[in-house]
Protein backbone atom coordinates (compact mmCIF):
# COMPACT_ATOMS: atom_id res chain seq x y z
CA UNK A 1 0.00 0.00 0.00
CA UNK A 2 1.42 3.32 -1.11
CA UNK A 3 1.32 6.42 1.43
CA UNK A 4 0.29 9.35 -0.36
CA UNK A 5 0.35 13.12 0.64
CA UNK A 6 2.97 12.29 3.47
CA UNK A 7 6.36 14.15 4.04
CA UNK A 8 9.21 14.19 6.61
CA UNK A 9 8.66 16.22 10.03
CA UNK A 10 10.32 18.93 9.95
CA UNK A 11 13.55 19.13 11.47
CA UNK A 12 13.76 21.50 14.76
CA UNK A 13 16.89 23.94 15.18
CA UNK A 14 18.98 22.66 17.82
CA UNK A 15 19.40 24.93 20.92
CA UNK A 16 22.63 26.67 21.67
CA UNK A 17 24.74 28.79 24.02
CA UNK A 18 28.19 29.70 23.82
CA UNK A 19 30.73 29.82 26.75
CA UNK A 20 33.72 32.26 26.62
CA UNK A 21 37.19 30.22 27.42
CA UNK A 22 40.13 32.02 28.67
CA UNK A 23 43.66 30.61 30.24
CA UNK A 24 47.27 32.08 30.32
CA UNK A 25 50.17 30.91 29.18
CA UNK A 26 53.12 31.68 31.55
CA UNK A 27 56.54 32.84 30.76
CA UNK A 28 59.72 32.54 33.05
CA UNK A 29 62.20 34.96 32.79
CA UNK A 30 66.29 35.46 31.24
CA UNK A 31 67.96 35.11 34.59
CA UNK A 32 71.89 34.95 35.29
CA UNK A 33 73.52 33.46 38.00
CA UNK A 34 77.11 33.69 39.14
CA UNK A 35 79.19 32.74 42.38
CA UNK A 36 79.39 34.54 45.60
CA UNK A 37 83.01 34.87 45.50
CA UNK A 38 86.35 33.63 44.01
CA UNK A 39 90.33 33.74 45.06
CA UNK A 40 92.11 33.39 42.78
CA UNK A 41 95.20 32.72 44.59
CA UNK A 42 98.13 35.13 45.19
CA UNK A 43 101.14 36.15 43.30
CA UNK A 44 104.08 39.06 43.32
CA UNK A 45 104.23 42.42 41.22
CA UNK A 46 104.93 42.09 37.87
CA UNK A 47 104.00 38.26 37.99
CA UNK A 48 100.44 36.91 36.69
CA UNK A 49 97.68 35.51 38.74
CA UNK A 50 95.33 33.25 37.26
CA UNK A 51 92.45 31.50 38.35
CA UNK A 52 88.82 29.95 37.45
CA UNK A 53 85.97 32.31 38.38
CA UNK A 54 82.90 29.91 39.42
CA UNK A 55 80.39 28.82 37.10
CA UNK A 56 78.34 31.31 35.25
CA UNK A 57 74.77 29.98 33.81
CA UNK A 58 72.09 31.73 32.09
CA UNK A 59 68.82 30.11 32.19
CA UNK A 60 65.94 31.19 29.40
CA UNK A 61 62.62 30.30 30.07
CA UNK A 62 61.15 32.91 28.07
CA UNK A 63 59.69 29.86 25.50
CA UNK A 64 60.79 32.63 22.93
CA UNK A 65 60.20 31.63 19.09
CA UNK A 66 63.37 33.17 19.04
CA UNK A 67 65.65 32.76 21.84
CA UNK A 68 68.43 34.87 21.22
CA UNK A 69 70.81 36.66 24.14
CA UNK A 70 74.00 37.64 25.33
CA UNK A 71 75.53 37.20 28.18
CA UNK A 72 78.78 40.40 28.93
CA UNK A 73 80.74 41.07 31.49
CA UNK A 74 82.13 44.28 32.98
CA UNK A 75 84.83 44.51 36.12
CA UNK A 76 85.15 47.55 38.93
CA UNK A 77 89.05 47.97 39.27
CA UNK A 78 90.61 45.87 42.41
CA UNK A 79 91.71 47.33 45.14
CA UNK A 80 93.64 47.21 48.29
CA UNK A 81 93.93 49.20 51.38
CA UNK A 82 92.62 52.47 51.01
CA UNK A 83 93.20 52.26 47.28
CA UNK A 84 95.56 55.13 46.80
CA UNK A 85 98.85 54.45 44.68
CA UNK A 86 99.93 51.58 44.32
CA UNK A 87 96.77 49.96 45.81
CA UNK A 88 95.01 49.72 42.25
CA UNK A 89 95.03 47.30 39.85
CA UNK A 90 92.86 48.53 36.74
CA UNK A 91 90.31 46.35 35.43
CA UNK A 92 92.08 46.70 31.97
CA UNK A 93 94.81 44.47 33.81
CA UNK A 94 92.36 41.64 34.40
CA UNK A 95 92.07 39.27 31.21
CA UNK A 96 88.80 37.46 30.79
CA UNK A 97 88.15 34.08 28.93
CA UNK A 98 85.02 32.05 29.16
CA UNK A 99 86.01 29.27 28.05
CA UNK A 100 83.66 26.48 26.32
CA UNK A 101 79.85 25.57 27.41
CA UNK A 102 80.10 22.92 30.38
CA UNK A 103 76.21 22.31 29.81
CA UNK A 104 73.64 23.39 27.72
CA UNK A 105 70.42 22.44 27.29
CA UNK A 106 67.65 23.52 24.91
CA UNK A 107 68.36 24.14 20.58
CA UNK A 108 70.20 26.86 18.75
CA UNK A 109 74.04 27.78 18.83
CA UNK A 110 76.13 28.31 21.94
CA UNK A 111 78.65 30.60 21.21
CA UNK A 112 81.79 31.58 23.93
CA UNK A 113 82.90 35.12 23.40
CA UNK A 114 86.67 33.90 24.44
CA UNK A 115 86.82 30.03 23.95
CA UNK A 116 90.28 29.72 24.76
CA UNK A 117 92.97 31.59 27.25
CA UNK A 118 94.54 32.37 23.68
CA UNK A 119 91.35 34.70 23.01
CA UNK A 120 91.34 36.21 26.81
CA UNK A 121 90.20 39.90 26.49
CA UNK A 122 90.80 42.81 29.25
CA UNK A 123 88.45 43.63 31.50
CA UNK A 124 86.62 47.75 31.66
CA UNK A 125 84.71 49.22 34.14
CA UNK A 126 82.77 51.14 30.93
CA UNK A 127 82.63 48.86 28.19
CA UNK A 128 81.07 45.37 28.75
CA UNK A 129 82.84 42.34 26.82
CA UNK A 130 80.76 39.74 25.21
CA UNK A 131 81.22 36.67 27.70
CA UNK A 132 78.68 34.28 25.96
CA UNK A 133 75.47 34.45 23.10
CA UNK A 134 73.19 31.83 22.31
CA UNK A 135 71.40 32.52 19.39
CA UNK A 136 68.19 30.34 17.45
CA UNK A 137 66.69 27.64 18.73
CA UNK A 138 62.89 28.27 19.86
CA UNK A 139 61.87 27.64 23.66
CA UNK A 140 63.40 27.43 26.81
CA UNK A 141 67.27 26.89 26.61
CA UNK A 142 70.30 27.07 29.38
CA UNK A 143 74.13 27.54 29.22
CA UNK A 144 76.81 27.12 32.30
CA UNK A 145 80.47 28.43 31.82
CA UNK A 146 82.98 28.38 33.89
CA UNK A 147 85.25 31.44 33.12
CA UNK A 148 89.05 32.22 33.92
CA UNK A 149 90.59 35.73 34.98
CA UNK A 150 94.32 36.64 34.27
CA UNK A 151 95.48 39.48 36.70
CA UNK A 152 98.89 41.22 35.33
CA UNK A 153 99.83 42.77 38.56
CA UNK A 154 101.76 45.78 37.69
CA UNK A 155 105.36 46.02 39.17
CA UNK A 156 104.06 48.69 41.29
CA UNK A 157 101.56 47.09 43.11
CA UNK A 158 101.19 47.13 47.07
CA UNK A 159 100.69 43.95 49.11
CA UNK A 160 97.74 43.01 50.15
CA UNK A 161 94.23 41.14 49.57
CA UNK A 162 92.83 43.27 46.77
CA UNK A 163 89.40 43.10 45.93
CA UNK A 164 86.69 43.86 42.66
CA UNK A 165 83.63 43.11 41.56
CA UNK A 166 83.12 41.55 38.82
CA UNK A 167 79.48 41.21 37.08
CA UNK A 168 77.96 39.41 34.41
CA UNK A 169 74.39 40.35 32.53
CA UNK A 170 72.40 39.50 30.26
CA UNK A 171 70.03 40.33 27.95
Amino acid sequence: MAVVGLSAAPAFAAASDSTTVTFTVNTGALTIDTPGAANLGSGSPGGTITGALGQVTVTDQRAAANASWTASVTSTDFTTGSGSTGQVIPASDVSYWSGPAIATTGTGTFTPGQPTSASAQPLSNTSPLTAFTHSGGTGDNSATWNPNLIVDVPLSAAGGLYTGTVTHSVA
